[in-house]
């Protein structure tokens, strides 16, 4: 069974720090790329920031400078977040991708920066 797993959420101020966990197992395949994303209420879901296998980052232009994504081992990233701001308020995806196309997405976990 293959379970895709965030943690790490919850309420922090502005201007603040936080990181966040997501570890994958039951995946056979090797995974491509691993990405996060965000869906803040009454938008759509948007990528915030890619690490393949070969160790490339890609991010989301409004995080950039602020966000770090890392990988620790083949299934498991983190994303390091600072300098928070309101607007980074959103659900947290974590979405694995594999060599052989298959797309595993976590539960989310709730990120609430206050004012």
């Amino acid at each position: 069974q293959v379970q895709v797993v965030e943690s790490g959420g919850g309420l922090v101020q502005d201007g603040g720090s936080m990181r966040l966990s997501c570890a994958a197992s039951g995946i056979i395949s090797s995974i491509s790329a691993m990405t996060w994303y965000r869906q803040a209420p009454g938008k759509q879901r948007e990528p915030v920031a890619t690490i393949t296998s070969g160790g490339s980052t890609n991010y989301e232009d409004s995080v950039k400078g602020r966000f770090a994504i890392s990988r620790d081992g083949p299934k498991a990233v983190y994303l390091q977040m600072n300098s928070l701001k309101p607007e980074d308020t959103a659900v947290y995806y974590c979405n694995m991708k594999t060599i052989v196309g298959g797309s595993y997405w976590g539960q989310g976990t709730q990120v609430t920066v206050s004012s």
